[in-house]
């Protein structure tokens, strides 16, 4: 039998589950049968768009459906989460998996103790350049990384670190080991439009001796998602938004021993929709028996590199108050 699933929070994003959740049921994969959101208005106006039941309350859902997908504030991921797994019912959590480090240890725990899948929503592993791209990537040395967006009223409860950041946090992560451990790590950032920080540099250096520059706006004037590197003998970039990967190196010598160029080779691309790929693997993982392709460890080891890099924007933060005071006395 199709498993049976619900989406939690049907705010924007949720409401894009809800829609790839629907397709997925008429396609047969599984049957979506219900929608929550605190907001009733909200749960009753996607419900009836989905031709499914709704409700206010998550815990209506326990003994109801075999999956969810978790997409409410950062804030009522782990109490929510944890009910859920311990009720045996599978989650797909959207990034980041929590506030801190111990609720996402609670999460954890809880998926293996009933042995639930638990998958967190890093969606960039599923952009269709970065699948292309993997199986290419040996060794990166050096990361240059841009994700810029306009500004929107979304994400709020968060910072630019957790609401952006943290998608190339986990992606450099995930490429250059999951073994490989932060030697260095410092970070700049500011308020801009809100009273959390909008904008934000992080520059990271790795035991492998890779080094990352990450920079990322939520008040930018377009849309940018970016990330370059360079690996023994190739430069790489990937674009995100066009889903375009390519890798470029030396082209094979000439016969007459000439320059031979630089060859720019463009990655074979198969176009398919991140959200629904990444909806996909969860399902796959939970009727097949097998891993989650983003495990709540993963969620945790991305979430502990963007609290690394809020604690280093804080620190910088208060030098330079602490300066900016100084020299004003001075003066």
């Amino acid at each position: 039998m199709p498993l049976r699933t619900a989406v939690i929070g049907v705010g924007h994003l949720g409401r894009q589950h809800a829609r790839v959740h629907k397709t997925l049921t008429d396609e047969g994969l599984t049957r979506c049968e219900w929608v929550c959101d605190l907001n009733e208005e909200a749960a009753l106006s996607i419900a009836a768009e989905r031709e499914v039941d709704w409700t206010t309350d998550w815990r209506e859902l326990i003994g109801r459906v075999d999956a969810v997908s978790l997409a409410v504030p950062t804030e009522s991921h782990c109490e929510i989460a944890c009910g859920l797994l311990e009720s045996g019912i599978h989650v797909l959590v959207e990034k980041p998996i929590a506030r801190t480090l111990e609720e996402a240890d609670r999460m954890i725990k809880a998926a293996d103790t009933v042995g639930a899948v638990l998958q967190i929503g890093h969606l960039e592993r599923f952009n269709p350049a970065m699948v292309a791209l993997r199986p290419h990537v040996r060794n990166p040395v050096y990361f240059e990384i841009h994700r810029v967006g306009e500004f929107t009223a979304r994400s709020l409860d968060i910072d630019v670190v957790l609401d952006l950041m943290i998608h190339d946090l986990d992606i450099v992560q995930w490429l250059v080991g999951e073994d490989v451990q932060v030697t260095e790590l410092h970070a700049v950032g500011i308020p801009i439009l809100t009273n959390k920080v909008d904008a934000a540099n992080a520059r990271l250096e790795f035991s492998s001796g890779a080094v990352a520059n990450i920079t990322a706006s939520r008040v930018g004037t377009e849309k940018i998602r970016k990330m370059r590197f360079f690996q023994p003998h190739d430069y790489v970039a990937v674009d995100y938004t066009t889903k375009r990967a390519s890798i470029s190196g030396l082209a094979p010598p000439t016969a007459d021993g000439k320059w031979p160029g630089v060859q720019v080779r463009h990655l074979d691309v198969i176009d398919v929709e991140p959200l629904k790929a990444e909806i996909v693997s969860f399902i796959e993982a939970v009727q097949l028996r097998k891993p989650s392709p983003v495990s709540g460890n993963d969620g945790r080891n991305a979430l502990k590199l963007a609290l690394g890099v809020q604690a280093r924007i804080k620190e910088h933060a208060a030098r330079t108050r602490f300066e900016a005071v100084r020299l004003h006395s001075a003066g």
